[in-house]
């Protein structure tokens, strides 16, 4: 994830650094080794999604389940794959038989570093209630994907916020190719 050099490091905090290359600013994650998104869609067709306060919107946002891989103290080299599998059982509770890598992208090019690799989990089994770390107030949702447009419709007007990787997640629905 690191594309520059140290000497031009602005300010590093506990979990981002600020760089500064030419006239360009951006962010980058300190102590990650990449960033996992997974596609989780139950036998029932109900896809699984996450809502949750995001401090820099100051809104709640809904979200696929996501998260960092190599940020646990002693597993700095945990396989994405791997990492998907336990973010998807920390955040909602679900756990996948196995994780088929889709493809990755930035998530922000013109403001951070991040790549996500997008994951698409098999074999769903509900094994706890979820709800993220002790620092997470994460609410599950499994939803219809017959329902989903008008789901994600009232959840806007609650005043919710939804994440794009939402939409892009359900080009990659079951039954079709990875890339």
């Amino acid at each position: 994830m690191n594309n520059s050099s140290a000497s031009d490091v602005r300010y590093e905090g506990k979990f981002l650094r600020v760089k500064v290359k030419g006239n360009w600013e951006y962010v980058e994650r300190c102590k990650t080794s990449g960033i996992v998104a997974i596609l989780a869609v139950t036998e029932a067709e109900e896809i699984i999604l996450v809502e949750q306060f995001r401090v820099p919107m100051n809104r709640r946002v809904i979200e696929i389940p996501a998260g960092l891989a190599g940020d646990v103290a002693g597993e700095e080299d945990e396989a994405l794959a791997e990492a998907a599998k336990r973010e998807l059982v920390e955040e909602t509770g679900y756990e996948a038989q196995g994780m088929e890598y889709l493809t990755e992208g930035p998530s922000s090019a013109g403001l951070s570093t991040e790549v996500i690799s997008f994951f698409r989990a098999a074999g769903l089994k509900k094994v706890s209630e979820g709800g993220g770390d002790g620092s997470e107030n994460i609410q599950v949702h499994a939803v219809a994907l017959r329902d989903l447009e008008a789901w994600i419709e009232g959840k806007q007007k609650e005043g919710c916020l939804v994440d794009y990787k939402v939409y892009a997640a359900l080009y990659f629905q079951p039954g079709r190719p990875a890339r």
